[in-house]
């Protein structure tokens, strides 16, 4: 049963590396912000959660599974909400290729000015 538990934790930690590898590629290759974000957050996130858990189950330890409990949730917290204001700050500061947009629900917010009073 050990070698079994062990043969899992190689493969978790494999892929795991493999998709932040990917990340790391995604990052240099993609030419654009929305994709390279899309790289960032997503394989990224998912990659470190894998390692985690093989880091859990390697050490068989309820301590160790405690303090990655918080670390895999603050990742699942920071990373969208980082990339959404990225990707809304390059989508002001007009670095996104508008023509690449399927729909921009932001269109209203940039080109109608704010109101007055309030």
């Amino acid at each position: 049963m050990n070698e079994v538990r062990e043969i899992v934790v190689l493969v978790l930690i494999l892929i795991g590396a493999l998709l932040c590898l990917t990340a790391a590629i995604g990052l240099l290759r993609f030419r654009d912000v929305p994709m390279r974000l899309h790289a960032a957050t997503k394989p990224q996130v998912l990659g470190l959660l894998l390692i985690c858990v093989a880091i859990a189950l390697a050490l068989e330890s309820w301590g160790v599974a405690a303090f990655l409990v918080p670390v895999m949730l603050i990742q699942l917290a920071t990373a969208p909400l980082s990339a959404h204001m990225v990707g809304r700050q390059a989508y002001r500061n007009g670095t996104i290729d508008e023509r690449s947009l399927v729909v921009d629900d932001l269109a209203d917010d940039r080109r109608t000015p704010p109101a007055a009073g309030g």
